[in-house]
């Protein structure tokens, strides 16, 4: 019994170094990404966030076909900095640009417009799924932020309302692909994994990544001359750096 006891100890001894191991490795990967995705569809307000975080300045955006990126010196205490890439958000673009950065994201920012919002959805849910079952995006489980723009606008939806939304149509969209999954376009996802837990009504708190939501306005709500409610955004990139 006494041999036993000490086997037992030593297995014990080596599955816990072993789980130290691979936790290390896990963290030495993640922390070799530095890269910040900025996606979502066009006119979300993508371009000028950025340029917003980079300069704090304002600039009329155009419609992008190609990606910008710049350096950004993150707000912490750590002095740290990171690339902020901003992805084209047109339908025929914004896959092949995902593709082609996902492997380097640390986190992702998915830009939604509050205003058109409800007109929308039905696309913001498309991608936003396509995104979330993305096998590189489930290996590597990015932090991801729903930054629900242009606060500033009357008209716009909440980030309440907005998440709510978007867990029901995530939902629909799981039961319909699932239903026909020829339809899914695995040559991008890799994937056809089911999206949330299974027999379950769809919600964020299901997924491996941690997924949180926050308001920001790019503009701000004094226009080109004032400065851009983007405090949580900034907040959130200094705690996931």
């Amino acid at each position: 019994m006494a041999y036993l006891g000490k086997g037992w100890a030593n297995l014990n001894s080596v599955g816990t170094l072993m789980h130290e191991v691979i936790w290390k490795l896990v963290r030495a990967r993640k922390s070799s990404r530095r890269a910040v995705l900025l996606v979502g569809l066009c006119d979300s307000g993508k371009t000028l966030l950025l340029t917003r975080l980079v300069t704090g300045k304002f600039r009329n955006t155009q419609t992008s076909i190609a990606d910008n990126s710049a350096l950004y010196r993150v707000k912490n205490d750590k002095n740290t900095t990171v690339t902020l890439i901003d992805l084209p958000g047109h339908e025929s673009l914004r896959l092949q640009f995902l593709d082609r950065f996902k492997t380097a994201a640390r986190a992702i920012v998915f830009v939604v417009d509050s205003v058109a919002f409800q007109r929308e959805m039905k696309d913001v849910a498309q991608f936003l799924y396509e995104l979330l079952i993305d096998s590189t995006v489930l290996k590597n489980v990015p932090s991801l932020l729903i930054a629900c723009n242009k606060q500033d606008v009357t008209m716009a939806k909440s980030s309440k309302l907005i998440q709510q939304q978007l867990e029901k149509e995530l939902n629909t969209l799981r039961v319909t692909l699932s239903a026909a999954p020829s339809t899914l376009d695995s040559s991008h996802s890799g994937s056809t994994s089911q999206l949330g837990k299974k027999g379950k009504e769809f919600d964020f708190s299901q997924l491996s990544m941690k997924v949180d939501f926050a308001e920001c306005s790019a503009r701000g709500s004094k226009g080109e001359e004032g400065s851009a409610d983007i405090e949580d955004l900034e907040k959130w990139i200094a705690k996931i750096a």
